[in-house]
């Protein structure tokens, strides 16, 4: 009922509210300096006007705390009132959630002397006065006067902590801000070793003044000392040990949670309690078997799929329907794989195409690329799609360079041997399937086009063919020449084709050139500009 009420006065006052909460929140001073009074009236003799004369000054005196108080904290709560008047960038949360986790202890510690020099001093001289006693009671009514000083103190830290939540539960909704900020807040050992010896403190003092028979100061200076011993004495062996109790579970849940957010998905939080942190430990061994299924699922997922398109698939930005993008697709094949394949025993042509595969896939994620499927002994790697560069029709053409090299030229792959297409254009990337089997894949023109251009490898005797659309987006790192226009099965319009190689002058890149026969046509072939490269087709 209370929470529902907070709610609704958070909406209704908006900014206003955290300054509105307080104020009214530090009115609860009043019943506590009436019952304080309450308490002192067991100990000394006197009318009931007297003491309803110190309980209006006391109150007055409250409230010029109150008002001081209000005019230093105030500033405080700027960060609340510009979030909540729409101020909501990352950094303007962040500071309104600091500003609302830590201004319970804030306000108290910032206010700590301001109500002992403003109140409890000055009423405990005037009750000495009003009451006609010797100056030396002054000190049993600033002993009580400082407990019950206490006490609204501790009333005031967790009413404000209930007060400002569903302010913070609506700054969480927009962002969760990290928990690890620089915040002030007493942490939960010192709210119950705080919080226990003050109850059994008032408690003590309670039913000593209830069955106190007057006594005066001396009384009253007797049970507060009593009060304060037993709270700090023996009530503080059971505050530790309930404590213990409750930090334990804790305790133990935090080094769990850090062992999980290191990637340790084995670990295990005791459940040694039948109590609420019992089942939270519980619920949080069930949690993590979850995470555990969930990455146990996610290797796989990457063992069977590309990582790279896995992580995608796993992200937000991740849109079943399919989006249209350029990229640049890479197809290669097994030059007379089927010979080999029917001379060969099942298990070594496996062994073979692991392999091959093993040379090959390495380079294509080295340069950025994805491997969409394999096609038997084929592969069709996505260079530009789900991450997007603008280079990809360079990183498709080095990794294609790269494959060759170190498959044809320096035989890592065994006796098998490759060629390589490559081309540029327009696909739609998307979830393809059905029947609840879907596949990552890219569709169009361009990935006939790219499978079409590797099969011209084997007609033209070449490791390595791009298409003209990919010569075009090339930078000036490497060399082509036209090996003229072709018509590709399935396409309808020849498609010029070239060849590729890395300049001489580049020495680090040098050797992927090695795989182009050095014909008089590559001897003669400068670094050609995009717009020559851009001729009439058929």
């Amino acid at each position: 009922m209370a929470v529902t009420a907070l709610r609704w006065a958070y909406r209704r006052l908006g900014r206003f509210y955290p300054r509105v909460f307080l104020v009214l929140e530090l009115q609860t001073v009043y019943p506590v300096i009436l019952g304080t009074y309450g308490l002192f009236s067991f100990y000394y003799v006197g009318d009931a006007s007297e003491f309803f004369k110190l309980f209006g000054i006391t109150c007055g005196l409250a409230a010029i705390a109150i008002a001081i108080a209000c005019m230093r904290t105030f500033p405080m709560l700027r960060p609340l009132e510009r979030w909540i008047a729409g101020e909501r960038d990352e950094q303007a949360t962040a500071e309104a959630w600091a500003a609302a986790v830590s201004f319970p202890w804030r306000m108290i510690r910032s206010n700590a002397i301001l109500p002992a020099l403003i109140v409890v001093v000055p009423s405990a001289v005037i009750s000495v006065e009003t009451l006609d006693l010797r100056w030396v009671a002054v000190f049993p009514f600033i002993a009580g006067s400082t407990v019950a000083l206490a006490y609204a103190s501790m009333l005031h830290y967790f009413a404000l902590e209930i007060g400002y939540r569903p302010l913070l539960i609506d700054i969480n909704q927009q962002v969760s801000p990290r928990t690890e900020a620089n915040v002030s807040a007493i942490s939960l050992r010192w709210r119950l070793l705080l919080t226990l010896p003050m109850i059994n403190a008032i408690t003590g003092m309670t039913v000593a003044a209830l069955t106190a028979e007057g006594g005066g100061g001396e009384s009253l200076g007797l049970d507060v000392g009593i009060a304060l011993g037993v709270a700090t004495t023996i009530a503080l062996e059971l505050t530790l040990l309930v404590t213990r109790s409750v930090l334990r579970p804790i305790a133990d849940l935090q080094k769990a949670t850090e062992r999980v957010l290191d990637g340790d998905f084995s670990v295990s939080v005791p459940v040694t309690t039948g109590d609420e942190t019992g089942e939270l430990a519980a619920s949080f061994n069930a949690m993590v078997a979850g995470l555990a299924e969930r990455e146990r699922i996610r290797e796989a997922f990457g063992t069977y799929l590309d990582r790279e398109v896995a992580e995608y698939i796993l992200s937000d930005d991740f849109d079943e329907e399919g989006i249209e993008l350029e990229v640049s697709v890479l197809f290669t094949d097994v030059r007379d794989f089927t010979g080999f394949a029917a001379e060969a025993e099942a298990k070594e042509v496996v062994a073979a195409l692991n392999r091959l595969f093993e040379v090959v896939v390495p380079v294509i994620s080295r340069h950025g690329g994805h491997v969409d499927k394999f096609e038997g002994d084929g592969l069709l790697a996505v260079f530009g799609a789900p991450a997007p560069f603008r280079d990809h029709a360079e990183r498709a053409t080095r990794a294609a360079l790269e494959i060759c090299r170190r498959v044809n030229a320096d035989s890592q792959a065994g006796d098998l041997r490759v060629g390589v297409g490559v081309n540029t254009g327009r696909v739609v990337a998307g979830a393809v399937g059905g029947g609840g089997r879907l596949n990552f894949s890219v569709i169009g023109d361009a990935v006939n086009i790219a499978s079409r251009t590797e099969a011209a490898t084997r007609e033209l005797d070449r490791d390595v063919l791009i298409t003209q659309a990919t010569a075009e987006s090339l930078g000036s790192g490497l060399e082509v020449a036209s090996v003229g226009s072709h018509r590709l099965k399935g396409v309808a319009d020849p498609v010029e084709l070239f060849l590729v190689r890395v300049p001489q002058q580049a020495p680090a890149e040098s050797q992927d050139g090695s795989i182009l026969d050095p014909e008089p046509v590559l001897a003669a072939v400068g670094k050609v500009r995009r717009g020559l490269l851009r001729r009439p087709r058929g």
